[in-house]
């Protein structure tokens, strides 16, 4: 569980990840496998987000902004060593990658 300190910094880390990739957030749910709103209230941190979608969309952008040629975001709170304890206590999947090939 998150601390509100947490869960804000999270939420402003995600939202930078997220404005670094470029994508809308439809493009997100697609990818995801998530309704857009989903995607939108996981991007927020918000009382009703699924612990294992926050985890899912953090790996997720953080790749997105790496295949975009950009930085990514260092988190503070979901860190590998933090992944590490959450594979103990979430069912985990594995994010997939956003497609940015020129159709």
């Amino acid at each position: 569980m998150l601390t509100s300190t947490e869960t804000a910094r999270t939420a402003t880390e995600l939202r930078a990840s997220y404005d670094l990739t470029g994508l809308t957030l439809d493009e997100v749910a697609t990818d995801l496998h998530l309704a857009p709103a989903q995607v939108a209230a996981t991007l927020d941190v918000t009382p009703a987000s699924d612990p294992s979608d926050v985890w899912l969309l953090r790996d997720y952008l953080d790749q997105a902004v790496r295949d975009a040629g950009r930085t990514p975001v260092p988190f503070s709170t979901l860190t590998r060593a933090n992944k590490l304890k959450a594979r103990m206590w979430f069912s985990l999947r594995r994010a997939p990658r956003h497609d940015f090939g020129v159709a």
